[in-house]
């Protein structure tokens, strides 16, 4: 089955709370996420919470929580407490931008070489995106003022349509389900021509980080495991559903060191969390997915960047990947990434950790 992209019909909005302030907006949180009927448009009794909302990322990490949400609720109800917050210096900020999600379907591709495949044509036209791997679907994010740029440049790779206009194919991806995730703030201010290849967007990328002093680093205690709410028997539905609403509230009223929550219109939610998290649920009845995983973040700060650069995701799964420029490592790493406002992590399997972090150090060391 050939990867198909879906542009979800829904105006969004990025917003990043500061850590300091984070239980200032919990009950604004808690609010998006399970939302009074009144809150949602087009709510519909017999829908499942999870699936209420077209798109919605609530992600806590060392480093900051980051929304993706409709623009609507975002402003009321964020803008709200935004109000109330002592220090306005640290209140909530509501991005002025609005984006819009793609969805992106398929099966085969190796993780690392489809974030390759969706991400090179727009990082070669200079477009800057967020990507995000669920447990089923990978999203990529994009300003809503650069949709048909996107298109034109998903097109101009392959990609085709197929049964409407907001629908695409790449004839040649072929996806491997659960296995990757992708964020981007960039690498190229818009001013600077695009590169016209991935070997030179991979070099622009790293000599960018290294001018920015922009590091990966690792918290060494955190283990990470990717999952998603199990609805497969009709029976305990209702229990499972219960089970897992008060799952995700324990974790957010205690402030998770790491969490990543993603609802979308017609998949189960889906999860990556900190390992520790997982007794809050039933796992063995509530989770579906492998809790025992170890998986590691790998994060970059890239507050120092605009939001409107362009290309990091790319660059970093090319490394990874094994995609690099002539002498580079070659072993292609499995990995996933997710994409906060501020952030930009790459997870990897706890075994590859060491590859992982000598594969994105190689441009910090050969350019001395």
């Amino acid at each position: 089955m050939s990867a198909k992209i879906h542009v979800v019909d829904a105006q969004l909005s990025l917003i990043h709370i500061p850590l300091k302030h984070y239980q200032t907006y919990l009950q604004a949180l808690l609010r998006l996420i399970f939302p009074p009927k009144s809150d949602v448009e087009g709510y519909e009794s017999s829908s499942s919470w999870t699936n209420r909302y077209p798109f919605l990322n609530i992600s806590v990490t060392p480093t900051e929580c980051s929304l993706v949400c409709p623009k609507s609720l975002g402003k009321e109800l964020f803008g709200q407490a935004s109000a109330i917050t002592a220090n306005r210096a640290h209140a909530a900020i509501i991005s002025s931008e609005n984006y819009v999600v793609m969805s992106v379907e398929g099966e085969g591709l190796e993780a690392g070489k489809r974030v390759l495949e969706l991400t090179s044509p727009l990082a070669l036209a200079g477009i800057s995106i967020f990507f995000i791997t669920t447990y089923f679907s990978d999203y990529v994010i994009v300003p809503a003022k650069s949709r048909g740029q996107v298109i034109r440049a998903l097109e101009d790779r392959g990609f085709r349509f197929e049964e409407s206009a907001e629908a695409y194919v790449n004839p040649a991806a072929r996806h491997d389900r659960n296995k990757s995730s992708t964020s981007s703030f960039g690498t190229l201010s818009p001013s600077t021509p695009p590169p016209t290849t991935v070997d030179e967007l991979q070099v622009r990328t790293f000599a960018l980080l290294k001018r920015r002093e922009i590091v990966p680093k690792v918290e060494a205690d955190i283990r990470l495991v990717q999952c998603a709410g199990r609805r497969d028997n009709p029976n305990s539905f209702l229990a499972d559903e219960i089970c897992l609403q008060n799952g995700l509230t324990k974790c957010l009223v205690n402030q998770p060191r790491f969490l990543s929550l993603t609802l979308t219109a017609d998949e189960p939610a889906s999860l990556l969390l900190d390992k520790r998290l997982v007794t809050h649920f039933d796992a063995n009845h509530v989770l579906l997915g492998n809790t025992e995983d170890n998986l590691v973040p790998i994060m970059l700060d890239l507050e120092p960047l605009p939001l409107e650069a362009t290309g990091i995701v790319c660059g970093l799964a090319g490394k990874l990947a094994g995609r690099e420029p002539e002498g580079g490592l070659q072993t292609a790493i499995e990995m996933s990434y997710l994409s906060t406002a501020r952030t930009g992590t790459v997870i990897v399997p706890e075994k590859d950790l060491q590859h992982a972090m000598e594969a994105l150090r190689v441009e910090e060391d050969d350019s001395d």
